[in-house]
């Protein structure tokens, strides 16, 4: 900005209360300090904005380049999956297709080169029965109760029978 020194201050102020007039020139002093105020935010204003756009941009490039960044690993990863499971197929093909292979019904002799039987199924669990950590034989030799009776029944079950 305009470099004002002292001296340059002085001659402004002179100048200004002989024009002026004592009077008005508080008034205009004012008025002048706001009118710098205004310029001096609407300066840091712009300032701010433009400093904003620029980190904007920067984060952009940031952003494009963790974007290639990751698109290449990935890249990289999906072809060494393909490679391995190329390389795999191929070394099942090669087993499979040679003479000394296992038969159909090898996974009954135990061979784990063979599939899995198509009669095989997983059992079945029943997963709405509740099944505790102790065994029943355990509860009725030690006699855990399965069920809580109430003090009514309590009191019928174990009532001495009535003499007619």
């Amino acid at each position: 900005m305009i470099d004002f020194g002292f001296d340059k201050l002085a001659l402004i102020g002179a100048v200004a209360l002989i024009v002026i007039g004592p009077e008005k020139l508080p008034r205009v002093a004012r008025t002048v300090g706001h009118l710098m105020g205004k310029a001096q935010r609407y300066v840091a204003d712009v300032k701010a904005e433009v400093n904003r756009s620029i980190e904007l941009e920067e984060l952009k490039k940031m952003k494009t380049q963790f974007e290639d960044a990751a698109r290449d690993v990935e890249k990289n990863v999906h072809a060494e999956v393909q490679q391995a499971s190329s390389e795999i197929n191929s070394t099942w093909n090669s087993i499979a297709s040679s003479p000394d292979a296992a038969p159909a019904d090898a996974w009954h002799a135990g061979s784990t080169l063979a599939e899995p039987p198509l009669d095989y199924k997983p059992p079945k669990k029943n997963w709405r029965v509740k099944r505790g950590a102790v065994p029943q034989w355990y509860r009725h030799r030690h006699g855990v109760r399965a069920k809580a009776l109430s003090g009514a029944a309590r009191v019928a079950r174990f009532r001495p029978p009535r003499a007619s």
